[in-house]
């Protein structure tokens, strides 16, 4: 797809900016069939740095709850005031396990290369994030993964910039189904593989952050090829 929305902010401010595989292009394709609407309360849940916060807010008008756990929150609102956005987007530092939120509160939670850290366990959907989102609201989520379950043995591509560990939190479109359909709150619409998987990562890698320069010999030797970028798409049941 051509990313006619992330292509609009500035290169070198993405480059400072990202914690990961680009997350503008990654919630581009994610938001393209979201029917996102100005006013919207919507909850940036492991928001990063505010780049996808940002980007919510220009491109959709919602107003949007910026939440991290690793970047604080003045930090982060700098980056917004910079914006002129102080008004759209509220920087709040918390962790996903214990949200400080109203129950129903949003229209809609995005996730971004985030929710693959916190919400693997059996149970977190239901007992820490869906009762936040209103009746019918969307919860939206991209993160990298596997396109097979291969932590039995990884290939050594991979293990050239990562330890056995390091990739405990990649998972298959199969293996986050099979989670996910167990939830009581939720309707699962669709999990598939991202078309922005070699930009996003091509982006990432151009980047002179040093976690990723580390990753390069991994993906420099072919570790992509078990690698992909899956998107989630969920529905608060009524």
């Amino acid at each position: 797809m051509e990313f006619l929305k992330s292509s609009k902010y500035d290169n070198q401010f993405v480059k400072e900016n990202m914690m990961g595989p680009n997350a503008l292009k990654m919630i581009e394709e994610l938001t393209v069939n979201l029917n996102l609407q100005p006013g919207m309360k919507v909850l940036d849940l492991g928001c990063g740095k505010g780049l996808t916060s940002i980007f919510l807010a220009k491109e959709f008008g919602v107003q949007v709850y910026a939440t991290d756990l690793w970047i604080g929150a003045t930090e982060n609102f700098q980056r917004f005031k910079d914006f002129g956005l102080e008004e759209m987007i509220i920087p709040i530092h918390a962790d996903a396990n214990d949200l400080p939120f109203a129950n129903e509160y949003f229209d809609a939670v995005i996730s971004v290369d985030s929710y693959y850290y916190f919400g693997r366990e059996d149970g977190f959907m239901d007992k820490k994030l869906a009762p936040f989102v209103k009746s019918n609201g969307i919860i939206a989520m991209s993160f990298p993964g596997f396109k097979e379950e291969i932590h039995n043995n990884l290939p050594k591509e991979i293990l050239l910039s990562w330890r056995a560990e390091d990739m405990e939190t990649f998972h298959s479109c199969e293996w986050w189904q099979q989670l996910l359909s167990k939830s009581k709150k939720i309707t699962v619409e669709a999990i598939d593989e991202m078309m922005c998987f070699e930009e996003c990562w091509k982006d990432w890698l151009n980047c002179e952050n040093e976690y990723a320069v580390n990753d390069r010999r991994a993906m420099e030797a072919g570790a992509g090829k078990y690698m992909n970028i899956i998107s989630v798409i969920a529905r608060k049941r009524r």
